[in-house]
């Protein structure tokens, strides 16, 4: 009979160690269908990963019997399992700017026909919260739960709005990759732009993350009158129409924004009681 041998003290340390290890490729192995395909083989995930072939496998039939990865049989190639929708749905039901903002969203989107998006800041990215598409800005796939750059969009500047200048650069770095020919590369222009954001209450972007794209966006705030969040109406360059529309667009946005606002409990004339 041969014995099991463990590497651990009389505290189970080894054990744990172990098993949060396992946790950790596992994490990095659902992360791995996150980098652009949704399907992949084993030798895929082992080459994204950096973990051996044989413990993909193990992972991957662990993960496929809780429902976060499934297999197609005929192909054999893996994507992310049914399991995760339940969990998604509850993350969101219970974050309060998803709560608040989402029918204001929902009605944004059919009265102007465009995209309306709501957006929190995740580190250095923006995190999608909710997005619903109009009929003049429809999209072959689903914004909720995607990131994007917080300095090439208008909602991503709102965000950057609640950051001083020094945090900013610390956040986002010395250098702010371009995706176009529009977009802000340098601080100093970023800190201009965001100090008219400010001044104006609404931000604006024009082919900086994609081209033939524009959005309108304005801050949410909470009721401690913190930006948490911020709202956008986003298109093509003809439905959202710069030139002609701005001033109506960002209206729109910026009233619809602070209902949600409102909603989070927000009471702007508390905040902007002069001292004695």
């Amino acid at each position: 009979m041969r014995t099991a041998h463990h590497s651990c003290d009389g505290n189970g340390v080894g054990v744990e160690q172990s098993g949060n290890q396992s946790v950790e490729r596992a994490i990095s192995v659902l992360n791995a269908f996150l980098e652009g395909r949704t399907e992949l083989r084993v030798s895929d995930i082992a080459r994204l990963t950096g973990i051996g072939q044989s413990t993909v496998s193990r992972l991957l039939a662990t993960l496929e019997s809780a429902r976060l990865i499934a297999k197609d049989e005929d192909s054999g190639f893996f994507r992310l399992g049914l399991g995760h929708v339940p969990l998604a749905a509850a993350v969101l039901n219970g974050h309060p700017v998803h709560r608040e903002a989402r029918p204001v969203a929902q009605r944004l989107a059919g009265t102007l026909g465009l995209g309306a998006n709501v957006a929190v800041r995740d580190d250095s990215t923006l995190f999608y919260l909710c997005n619903f598409e109009g009929e003049l800005a429809p999209k072959s796939h689903v914004l909720m739960g995607g990131r994007n750059p917080l300095h090439a969009t208008g909602l991503g500047k709102c965000l950057l709005l609640a950051l001083s200048p020094r945090q900013r650069r610390d956040l986002l770095g010395a250098d702010l990759p371009a995706y176009t020919v529009s977009t802000v590369t340098d601080h100093e222009a970023l800190d201009a732009d965001l100090e008219r954001v400010a001044t104006r209450g609404y931000a604006t972007e024009n082919e900086e993350l994609a081209l033939g794209r524009a959005c309108i966006a304005a801050p949410i705030r909470d009721g401690s009158g913190e930006i948490v969040a911020a709202l956008s109406v986003s298109g093509p360059l003809s439905a959202i129409d710069l030139a002609g529309r701005e001033p109506e667009l960002a209206r729109t946005v910026i009233e619809a924004a602070d209902r949600v606002a409102l909603a989070l409990g927000y009471q702007a004339h508390r905040m902007a009681v002069p001292p004695r």
